[in-house]
């Protein structure tokens, strides 16, 4: 039995696997598959079972299909949408390259650029930094693009004009020998500039200014690519009385100048402490006067009280007494005591070399007998 039906699957097997080499040998008529053809041709009974199988391997195949084109469609678009952001990207690279071939564009850029410099520093626009002022230099006024403010009244003058054009063409060119001419004329440009900032002398019309400019630099790569070409750019700025500044320099440079604030600000409040303790010392002697005073004025009423209680007792009393011996009215009013204590003295008065001392100059403390 087992034997039996494992020759019809076999049987089976061979007709599918049969039918699907037709299928691939036969063209389909008119959009059918395989199953169509086999639909179309006469068979004997029995062959039933293979038709069916045959049919549905051919609509899993179409679905297939249909997945596939469904699929590769997608991919396409897809792709399509890649090519247009490229060639968007593309454009609006070139209009910047274009743009900033500019003066104007430039010199902007270079001041947006750095206004993100020194507020990342934590300086305030208008307290530690002033865009753009305008100076009255000696061939005529002068506007730099930023003076930061230095601590004990001085000032330093940023510039953020920059040459772009030789590096960019070196970004664009095809070939290494296009690119060294580009970098080589960077680096000319770049000497040029420095030799024209340093002509301006910003320092000649800032007070208490230190006697150099900062040219920033808006990226890594424009002075990396400068001093790759013209090693000795660097030491020609600094003899020029130019600091050519990179982001991350520039504000390290301006960290170190916050920091010189924060010491003026403790340096003032200490100077200010000292002030009020030198006023208040002043204040605490003037009191200790007024207390001697005080002292005095106390002593000064306590004898005229015990000379009156004299009085009262050697004069008037003396009387009282007689007049009761001879049968007046009432008994004689007592007569009060005499304050002995004295007021406590002020012995040293702060004055500018000596602080404060207070102490006893004898008898008891008023205030003291009082509260015993």
């Amino acid at each position: 039995m087992i034997a039996v039906l494992l020759l019809g699957l076999g049987t089976l097997l061979g007709a599918v696997l049969a039918a699907l080499a037709v299928r691939a040998l036969v063209p389909a008529a008119g959009g059918a598959g395989g199953a169509g053809w086999w639909r179309s041709r006469p068979h004997g009974p029995g062959t039933e079972p293979v038709g069916e199988a045959l049919a549905r391997v051919e609509d899993q195949l179409r679905r297939m299909e249909a997945d596939r084109q469904s699929a590769t469609g997608g991919m396409a678009q897809q792709l399509r949408a890649l090519q247009e952001s490229q060639e968007l990207i593309r454009g609006e690279t070139a209009r910047l390259g274009r743009a900033l071939r500019e003066p104007s564009a430039r010199g902007r850029w270079g001041e947006l650029q750095l206004r993100r410099v020194v507020e990342m520093a934590g300086m305030l626009a208008q307290c530690d930094f002033v865009e753009q002022p305008l100076l009255a230099g000696l061939d005529g006024p002068l506007r730099p693009d930023m003076v930061v403010r230095l601590p004990g009244g001085r000032s330093l003058v940023v510039d953020s004009k920059v040459p772009l054009r030789g590096w960019l063409e070196a970004l664009e060119a095809a070939d290494d020998v296009t690119r060294r001419a580009c970098l080589v004329d960077h680096a000319r440009q770049l000497r040029t500039h420095v030799g024209a900032l340093s002509a301006k002398e910003y320092w000649a019309a800032l007070s208490g200014s230190p006697e150099m400019v900062v040219a920033f630099v808006p990226a890594d790569g424009l002075l990396a690519a400068a001093l790759e070409t013209d090693p000795s750019l660097l030491d020609y700025a600094v003899s020029r009385r130019v600091m050519l500044a990179t982001p991350m320099t520039l504000i390290a440079m301006l960290r170190a100048v916050s920091y010189g604030w924060q010491q003026e600000a403790l340096v003032n409040d200490a100077r200010a402490v000292a002030d009020l303790g030198r006023d208040l010392y002043r204040r605490l002697g003037t009191l200790s006067e007024h207390l001697s005073g005080l002292g005095r004025n106390l002593d000064r009423a306590v004898a005229a009280f015990n000379q009156t209680v004299g009085s009262l007792e050697s004069r008037v009393m003396v009387t009282a007494r007689r007049l009761g011996d001879m049968g007046g009215p009432g008994l004689a009013p007592p007569v009060p005591a005499p304050v002995v204590s004295v007021t406590r003295a002020v012995l040293a008065a702060p004055g500018a070399d000596d602080g404060p001392v207070w102490a006893a100059a004898g008898g008891t403390d008023l205030l003291a007998d009082e509260a015993g």
